[in-house]
């Protein structure tokens, strides 16, 4: 009869330890989101405006802005349109990309009242720090208003307004705390910088949208 040894249990795995002047900037950072949204429950209860707050969500989410953009090069399929089409997808792959792994070095919890209902929070999107809404929308609003400058006056303050109802509501529906938000704001502004700074040439970025589909390259020649 073949005896089998019992292998020791294996140690438990070390929790990070985190710096104390940290723990009371985090500490701190929940308490002032916890105020703040009691007092905007009192005059806009969450119970009403949570509906609100989701179709806000949806409207920046990943997903259909990375797949959206690419049915939209291939629809339009237009070469006065490339350069800003190539740009703005550029970026909208690097925000992905410095938000997963932000999210995943930081590994910051939600806040504790976090419902388990928003679309795709697996993986590093589990984690609170940054915002991806954030850094996204802020992104998206200084492309078109000042990378490339499509958004004509009358429709400035709507995707201003746009931008900030949207990191306001991340806190109002309890996806992440004031600092989160921040961190998405900052992170979004260097994204339109970096952008602005390695802006592709239109011979560039014709030269790239054509892996898209290999019929049409002699559409250029």
């Amino acid at each position: 009869m073949k005896t089998t040894t019992k292998q020791p249990p294996s140690p438990p795995a070390r929790k990070r330890e985190v710096p104390g002047i940290v723990r009371g900037i985090l500490k701190f950072d929940m308490f002032l989101t916890e105020k703040l949204c009691k007092m905007v429950d009192k005059f806009f209860p969450g119970r009403y405006y949570r509906k609100y707050y989701k179709m806000l969500e949806y409207t920046c989410h990943s997903i259909p802005w990375l797949a959206g953009w690419l049915i939209f090069i291939w629809l339009v399929w237009s070469p006065s349109l490339f350069q800003m089409q190539v740009n703005f997808l550029v970026g909208l792959v690097l925000d992905l990309v410095l938000v997963a792994l932000l999210k995943a070095y930081t590994r910051r919890n939600r806040p504790a009242t976090n419902q388990a209902d928003m679309f795709g929070s697996v993986g590093p999107d589990k984690f609170s720090f940054p915002s991806g809404h954030v850094s996204r929308a802020v992104y998206i609003t200084f492309f078109f208003l000042y990378l490339h400058p499509v958004v004509n006056f009358f429709l400035r303050a709507p995707l201003l307004s746009w931008c900030t109802s949207l990191a306001l509501s991340r806190v109002l529906l309890r996806r992440h705390f004031i600092l989160d938000v921040l961190g998405g704001f900052v992170l979004g502004l260097l994204e339109a910088a970096f952008i602005s700074y390695i802006w592709f040439e239109k011979d560039t970025c014709i030269y790239l949208v054509t892996f898209l589909s290999d019929q049409r390259l002699g559409d250029y020649d």
